[in-house]
């Protein structure tokens, strides 16, 4: 039982009331908050007397409806009592009190049978009506029946069925819209204060009940300029000081105008917020700002328009102090307010202020730690600059735990490429803000890596160990893997030769599991004319979209981002994102068209990887439109080839991909010629000293047929042998070399490392036809075995070649690898 007394509760209520009228003009994104919690369909603009079935489960519910009900009916009243008399003494005019007490006692009645729930309101609503009419008729004669009985409709009308959030906006307005000139009751204008509600409803009957004079106006404007939002308010503010102008002359009309958009721009609240942070400023400390962003304007009013200075320095200062309460702050202004510039200049300054601190290599490292709370991904108000920097501590991070110091020195070229190009775009830019702020700070870092490279570079010369170069398992990058890439000089050359033919076809790139087709698509810029584009797209990424726009989206978005990443960048516009978003894939065609025009001279190739991908999509979404799409840029787009790159040929899809790619070039990628090979093997960078004995490297050859994952794979382990060896001191660096023996020693660790390429190939065996599949299985297990094939396995043997897993004649495996990940499975099962 509550010890509460009645005066205590009906004052709790009172301040409860008080707090939502507060919340809904100062404080919205809490006063929706709070609604949600009351019930989770609930917003400002909604009457809660519509949820009356739920009040008996949720009180929180009913409460909030009763306090909206009362503040509705009641506030109008008090808003006409006192700002009645503030309006006769600026106009020096009478107030009509008989129009507006009408209209309230319509508004009253109106609120009382909506509190009610009376399902006959529309009877009572013309008994209402009738019964002021004759009070009306016989108080003051026949000239006020007409203008009386509007006045009471529009008061029952409009107190039925509305909330907080403009319920009393619409009944203060229109219950003191007849002053002096009856003509300037235009109480329909009451909607715009459907958002926040009281403070609204108060300005606006003050404007209205003046009816002229700019002082009523600047009120006015204040309370339409939150309702209907800055952008339309101020297109308002003109429309009706036009209007203004012309009926009541051109100085009224100015006036007005003016004060409507100031209003808009909440000017007369700014002002005290302006001079509040200024004092905040001025008169605390440096030290002691931390304490301050309390008391932040945002903090007490969540809906600024206009900037405010000196808050973002403030939160900058206070970081430095107290990091927590800073973060805290600023995610109150992005998340509770309009302040998300305000937000993204403190953590731009923020973040501007840790980057000029780094002095050493750890530093740039520790900033991805230390920067963790910026939300990802960044909001769009930080602009490209310091997402990019984020970005090179991530870059520099990665290559600090590199398991070598040479590859630690190879990927710092990632990071250090990076700041040297946004150095040059931060020199073009006309920003001067950006250019001075972030500026020092690439130069800075970019001294710093350089210095660093320079010095893992000589620890890896003086180190005992053998260099880590190899590369077994991603793509290469030329960036960071430079001169590793080998051989496949004939793809090049026909690649180029047939882009640059009269009538060039469709290339197919295919091959087994990494073969390097990926690899030799990322090169491709290096090895060709300078006039052909590639431009390489990942449809295994492009793949997850679900619908044709997302598809288009994610194509568009790798072209230009593949443009940018050429040697020579070739900088493309971005599609219409409206064209783009209604009808996808012409959309497309136009921007492919428009880019062709632009860059006369030139040829793009278009290179589509693990173009098989490109099914699931057509599956996904019912449509071949992904494929008439190709059809059109084939025969519509000179300009543009395409290349199509994946493990499958043409004739293992399904049958309705021939009907769009006709008249294609297949080009095979497969093992490396052996002399490519023995190069990957001994001189895979410059200036690495020979550790293999030859009989090593022919062991090398024959246990991986040239494949070139596997000898890479291979030729890691054998370094990692022999690093472990003269850590122990069980050889010497300088005469340590790799024998025959030792590549037969790590087979069992290389098997390993490469179960997954060994198992995607065991599995390819059934991926097609369940029946071809255990007959393509069986044929192994009995080669294996030791049996020999007979003339019913030709069929099967075809397709092992095929796949590279078994020589022509079909008595041998080709790669001895496989056969020995094979045996080891098989013995497993």
């Amino acid at each position: 039982m509550s010890n509460a007394s009645p005066a205590s509760g009906f004052w709790n209520y009172m301040a409860e009331c008080v707090r939502l009228l507060y919340w809904s003009y100062f404080k919205p994104f809490t006063f929706e908050r709070w609604l949600r919690d009351i019930h989770p369909e609930l917003k400002p603009t909604d009457n809660p007397s519509d949820k009356r079935a739920e009040f008996r489960t949720n009180p929180r519910l009913r409460r909030y409806a009763g306090q909206v009900s009362w503040l509705t009916a009641v506030v109008p009243m008090f808003a006409v009592l006192l700002v009645a008399p503030v309006c006769i003494l600026v106009s020096g005019e009478s107030f009509n009190w008989f129009i507006s007490c009408v209209f309230l006692v319509g508004w009253f009645i109106g609120r009382i049978v909506d509190r009610g729930g009376n399902k006959n309101r529309l009877v009572i609503f013309f008994v209402a009506v009738l019964t002021v009419f004759l009070a009306v008729r016989f108080l003051s004669g026949v000239a006020f029946v007409a203008l009386g009985v509007m006045f009471v409709a529009g008061g029952v009308a409009g107190g039925v069925g509305t909330g907080l959030a403009g319920g009393v906006a619409f009944g203060v307005g229109v219950g003191m819209a007849v002053s002096v000139t009856l003509g300037m009751a235009f109480f329909g204008v009451a909607f715009f204060g459907m958002v926040f509600s009281v403070a609204i409803g108060v300005v606006f009957g003050v404007a209205v009940g003046a009816g002229v004079g700019a002082a009523r106006s600047v009120a006015f404007g204040v309370g339409v300029g939150v309702g209907v939002g800055v952008a339309f308010g101020v297109v308002l503010g003109v429309a009706f000081g036009v209007a203004f102008g012309v009926a009541f002359g051109v100085v009224l009309g100015v006036a007005f105008s003016v004060a409507l958009i100031l209003g808009v721009l909440r000017v007369y609240f700014w002002l005290p917020e302006l001079l509040w942070i200024l004092t905040l400023f001025l008169l605390s400390p440096n030290g002691k700002r931390v304490n301050c962003l309390r008391y932040l304007p945002p903090r007490f009013d969540e809906l600024i328009i206009l900037p405010l200075p000196f808050m973002d320095v403030m939160i900058v200062e206070a970081y430095r102090k107290n990091p927590d309460v800073a973060r805290e702050t600023i995610n109150y202004l992005i998340t509770s307010t309009n302040q998300q510039k305000v937000a993204a200049q403190a953590i731009s300054g923020i973040a501007v202020d840790i980057f000029n601190r780094c002095q050493r290599l750890s530093d740039i490292v520790e900033i991805a730690n230390l920067l963790v709370w910026i939300p990802s991904p960044p909001p769009k108000e930080l602009g490209i600059v310091l997402p990019q920097f984020l970005d090179i501590s991530q870059d520099v991070r990665a290559s600090q735990e590199a398991t070598s110091l040479y590859r630690q020195y190879e990927l710092l070229n990632i990071p250090i490429n990076a700041l040297r190009q946004l150095g040059q775009s931060l020199a073009l830019t006309t920003d001067a803000r950006v250019a001075v702020s972030f500026g020092n700070t690439a130069q800075s870092w970019l001294t710093i890596l350089e210095t660093a490279q320079r010095t893992l570079n000589e620890q890896a010369q003086q180190s005992k160990e053998i260099r880590q170069v190899y590369i077994a398992g991603n793509s290469l990058d030329p960036e960071t893997a430079k001169n590793r890439f080998k051989g496949r000089r004939d793809i090049f050359e026909e690649i180029e030769s047939l882009t640059l033919s009269e009538q060039p076809p469709v290339l197919l790139l295919y091959g087994g599991r990494r073969t390097g087709k990926t690899s030799a698509l990322k090169y491709l810029p290096y090895r060709i004319q300078a006039n052909i584009v590639p431009l390489l797209v990942d449809l295994q990424g492009a793949a997850a979209a679900t619908t044709l726009k997302g598809l288009a989206e994610n194509l568009a978005q790798q072209i230009v981002e593949a443009a940018r990443r050429l040697p020579r960048k070739v900088y493309l516009p971005n599609p219409d994102a409206s064209k783009l978003a209604e009808d996808p894939f012409p959309a497309l065609q136009t921007w492919l068209a428009e880019i062709e025009r632009n860059n006369s001279g030139k040829q793009f190739l278009l290179c589509l990887d693990e173009y098989e991908r490109l099914g699931e999509v057509v599956e996904a979404t019912n449509s071949r439109a992904p494929l008439n799409f190709i059809r059109n840029l084939l025969q519509h787009q000179r300009k543009w080839i395409l290349l199509f790159s994946g493990s499958q040929e043409l004739s293992e899809l399904d049958d309705y991909w021939s009907d769009y790619l006709i008249n294609t070039r297949a080009l095979r990628m497969t093992y490396l010629h052996e002399p490519e090979a023995r190069e990957l093997i001994q001189q895979p960078v410059e200036n690495f000293s020979n550790i293999y004995e030859p009989t090593a490297v022919d062991a090398i050859i024959q246990l991986t047929r040239c494949q070139p994952y596997l000898v890479q794979l291979v030729c890691y382990e054998l370094v990692e042998l022999l690093n472990r060896d003269i850590r122990k001191n069980r050889r010497e660096a300088d005469t340590a070399k790799v024998t025959a023996q030792d590549v037969k020693e790590v087979i069992p660790v290389v098997l390993e490392r490469g179960d997954q390429y060994f198992r995607e190939l065991w599995k390819s065996l059934a991926d097609s036809d369940v029946y071809d599949g255990l007959r393509l299985r069986s044929l192994l297990r009995r080669i294996i075995h030791g049996e020999t094939r007979t003339q019913q396995d030709k069929g099967v043997v075809r397709k092992l070649a095929r796949k590279e897993i078994l020589t022509p004649e079909g008595n041998a495996f080709q790669v001895p690898l496989v056969q020995k990940y094979i045996e080891q499975l098989l013995e497993e099962e």
